[in-house]
């Protein structure tokens, strides 16, 4: 009876053994069941995460080409894409807008209308593709978008925008074939410098054994208020959707109130050829002037240019200049100074803050050849006194806005020039550098009127003391246009 009682205690004890061993292993397979679930839904997630990314990448890579000037490489990076991702929104946009800012306005209007048939009140996408339209020359197709925007009640910047290119669509219109312009401006001012001349009433001559010299008071520093008036006309003539002719003229009077042997008078005009549209053009023309100088005629000019302009992007543009003009004086006793010049240059003009703002620089090389045959005491192998001149500068120029009305505007240059002969009574060949800094603002209180406070500062360091100067002059001008 106790062997009994003592095998089943025994059994008892074994079964609540197996069943300890067995929760215990069941808890631990649930833990690790667990386990291996929430790592699963963390790999799965991550794995999305990545795949977010991987898509999200390209997107940003290209925005941000975009937005530093390469759309061409924003669009080599979209495109091979597109098959697979044609119908997104936001890469169809970034698509369309690389393919416009890079010259491709066909490819351009395929990736926007994608993007309005799911959005159509994509504001963004419809001036695109207005602008894309345009740009292929499909004027009534682009006129139909811009004006479709204008009821969205677009920004002020936006607008404006719009009204340039409705305006050129307009230009560009059969019955718009010639288009004339004009302006008259008014001015009063103050000139610390009438003569750009030097301040030294003395001057040291080394040909004579450094004896002193009195300059006679023309050639001295002289300072007087003085009024000017403006004048000017343009007028372009579309023959095609191509060829272009162009003309224009201006005539530009100062006077001072004491000063008046210095008052002067130019009149100056071009005309010639334009070829392209607005994104890739070039044009070529003669120019021709010419200037009075108190009384009597001072120079004539003649000549000719050629320009390129080619716009890299729509905040981006590119011109290339060349330049051929010959001055000569009139005055018998001047005719020695006449003279050849050839320049070419380099500009760029960056777009700011959508349209409101302008930054631009350019570089410029040139030469001035001494072509007079007359012999003096001074010039016994003809030419100029001081030579042939090589020269080349820079100039920076910028503009913003600083209201609806009002724009700022500022300009900075710099030009070194060195000339070829041994001055015979300074006995230095003479080097020049001359700087000016011009601040303004243009104050449109009206469309076609507009008013123009403005200073100029110009220095010119020479090693010859006779062409050293300085020079302020501060103005305010009243202008009104003629469109």
């Amino acid at each position: 009876m106790k062997l009994a009682k003592l095998a089943a205690c025994m059994l008892y004890g074994l079964i609540l053994a197996s069943n300890m061993v067995y929760a215990r292993e069941a808890a631990t397979q649930r833990t690790g069941t667990e386990a291996s679930a929430a790592q699963a839904k963390q790999e799965t997630e991550a794995g999305k995460q990545a795949n977010i990314e991987a898509r999200e990448k390209p997107l940003r890579d290209a925005d941000d080409l975009i937005k530093r000037g390469k759309s061409a490489d924003a669009y080599t990076l979209l495109e091979p894409l597109e098959f697979e991702r044609a119908g997104e929104v936001r890469f169809d946009y970034l698509l369309g807008v690389a393919a416009l800012d890079s010259g491709k306005p066909g490819k351009a209007t395929l990736a926007f209308e994608r993007v309005l048939a799911v959005n159509p009140d994509f504001a963004g996408a419809r001036l695109d593709m207005a602008r894309a339209y345009y740009q292929l020359g499909d004027l009534l197709r682009a006129k139909t978008e811009f004006e479709t925007i204008l009821k969205q009640n677009p920004s002020a910047a936006a607008r404006a925008t719009i009204r340039k290119y409705l305006d050129a669509i307009a230009a560009q219109d059969p019955a718009n074939r010639t288009r004339i312009s004009g302006y008259v401006e008014g001015t009063v001012g103050r000139d610390n410098n009438v003569n750009n001349a030097t301040d030294q009433s003395q001057v040291s001559l080394p040909v004579f054994s450094n004896s002193v010299a009195t300059l006679d008071p023309t050639s001295l520093k002289t300072a007087d208020n003085y009024y000017g008036v403006a004048a000017g006309s343009k007028v372009i003539h579309r023959l095609n959707s191509n060829w272009k002719l162009y003309a224009g003229a201006d005539l530009r009077l100062r006077g001072y109130d004491t000063q008046t042997s210095f008052d002067s008078l130019g009149l100056s005009g071009h005309a010639g050829l334009m070829f392209g549209k607005e994104a890739n053009r070039f044009r070529a023309g003669l120019l021709g002037g010419a200037y009075t100088l108190g009384s009597s005629r001072n120079r004539n000019t003649a000549g000719f240019n050629a320009e390129w302009t080619h716009l890299l992007s729509s905040s981006n543009q590119l011109n290339l200049v060349g330049q051929y003009l010959q001055y000569r004086f009139a005055q018998d006793a001047m005719q020695v100074n006449d003279f050849n010049q050839q320049a070419m240059g380099a500009g760029w003009l960056h777009v700011l803050a959508g349209g409101k703002s302008t930054l631009s620089g350019s570089l410029y090389y040139g030469t001035e050849k001494d072509v007079s045959t007359i012999i003096t005491l001074a010039t016994p192998t003809g030419g100029r006194i001081n030579g042939a001149k090589r020269f080349s500068g820079l100039r920076v120029e910028g503009q913003a806005a600083y209201s609806d009305r009002t724009m700022l505007f500022a300009s900075a240059g710099g030009q070194v020039g060195d000339y070829s002969k041994t001055n015979p009574y300074f006995l230095l060949q003479r080097t020049d550098s001359l700087y000016d800094l011009t601040l303004g603002a243009n104050w449109h209180w009206d469309k076609l009127w507009s008013l123009r406070p403005q200073l100029t500062y110009a220095r010119n360091n020479s090693n010859i003391v006779i062409y050293s100067y300085k020079r302020a002059d501060v103005s305010v001008a009243l202008r009104r246009d003629f469109k």
